[in-house]
Parts: C-alpha cells; structure tokens; sequence
C-alpha cells in the first residue's frame, strides 16, 4: 500500500491535496485542507477535482483556506479538534440539578440506558393534616 493518498474519483490517479465532508443537516459541502487521518464518510480529492468541485442544487459549497506551510494540521486545528472531541463527551445537560421526576421517584443517576431511581418518601401518599395541640 502506497504512503500517499489517491484521490477517490474513479480511476484518478493523482495524488490527495483536499478533503470533502458533506454535513447533511446544514446542506453543505465542506472542501479542505487534506484530513491528518482517513474518515470513513469524507473524500479525499486531488486539486483538479476539487476545483471542479459543485454540490447539489440547493447546497452550498464552503472552501476552507489551505495552509501551504506543508506541515500538518496546525495548532488552531487540533485545537479546534480537541474542542470538538470535549464538546461530544460532555454528558447533556440537566434539566433539575437535583435529578429528573420519573414515575413516583427521581432519577439519582445514569449510564448508557440504565438509570437509578430513587423513590421520594411521602409523594403520592396523602398525611392527615396534623392538629395544634
């Protein structure tokens, strides 16, 4: 396997200078600097194909600047990775600090799909009103 990567049209044999993702929910077409690592869902694209580069009617095509110090990713990108990875680990946020309502208790704690509940004493259940004595 060869070091360098091809560009992925159909029998180019140029080498990759660019790299292609789609984001569906924004109808766009995100063309730049070619990616540290191969992405399952992106396109590597060598210059010629991506000066020919059109989306679909309706999409927008956004050109990111590419950096011709030839380096590798520059520290504002793995910055801006970095965010991206924390932004995504971050559980989401809670409604109650204290926990959510769930049936007849509040949920204490959560993993994956699991949850605990713990039951509230006295919710549900009526106490006679006490008398001054």
């Amino acid at each position: 396997m060869s070091p360098v990567r091809r560009c992925s049209r159909t029998a180019c044999r140029q080498p990759a200078v660019f790299t292609l993702t789609y984001v569906y929910a924004d109808s766009t077409a995100v063309l730049g600097p070619l990616a540290a690592y191969v992405e399952p869902h992106c396109y590597d694209l060598c210059a010629v194909h991506a000066d020919r580069l059109t989306a679909p009617r309706g999409w927008e095509v956004v050109r990111l600047p590419v950096e011709t110090s030839g380096g590798g990713p520059g520290s504002d990108d793995l910055e801006a990775l970095a965010d991206a990875v924390r932004e995504a680990a971050r559980p989401p946020a809670r409604k109650n600090p204290s926990g959510d309502e769930v049936g007849e208790g509040t949920e204490t704690l959560r993993r994956g799909h699991l949850r605990v509940v713990k039951s509230d004493p006295g919710r549900g259940e009526r106490q006679p009103p006490r008398r001054p004595d």
